[in-house]
């Protein structure tokens, strides 16, 4: 059993008045892995900066400066968080929406599929010779 310790002891995090949280479930479940990393900086920013309701009034001028994003990625990116349904916007708004449920690959049985759709393949191409 691996037992942690803080590397630096005087640095350990502290939860703040005006705390803020990213759920674990967004790697777990794999919700970042559609995500680029603009739309990931953007989603991370719009957590530290929203309400406990997930509401944030930051304009897309401050986005884009203290991210330094230019408009159109900053365009972008908020289109892919609203398609991977984890934000929604109507400006001057922006919302962190709460985590869908999302299947998670099982990914040992994923390669299973692919290696036996593989060997089927051969299969069918050896006998075709």
């Amino acid at each position: 059993m691996i037992i942690k310790k803080p590397i630096l002891p005087h640095r350990v995090r502290q939860v703040p008045r005006s705390f803020s949280w990213i759920d674990h479930r967004l790697v777990r479940e794999r919700h970042l892995d559609c995500c680029s990393h603009e739309a990931a900086a953007l989603y991370l920013f719009l957590v530290c900066v929203g309400d406990s309701r997930g509401l944030s009034y930051y304009g897309d001028k401050s986005i884009s400066k203290r991210l330094s994003m230019k408009p159109d990625l900053l365009a972008s990116a908020r289109s892919e968080l609203i398609r991977n349904n984890l934000l929604a916007w109507e400006r001057p708004v922006y919302q962190v929406l709460s985590l869908e449920a999302r299947a998670v690959e099982n990914r040992s049985a994923s390669r299973a599929t692919r290696l036996g759709e593989i060997l089927n393949q051969a299969r069918e191409e050896v006998s075709h010779d």
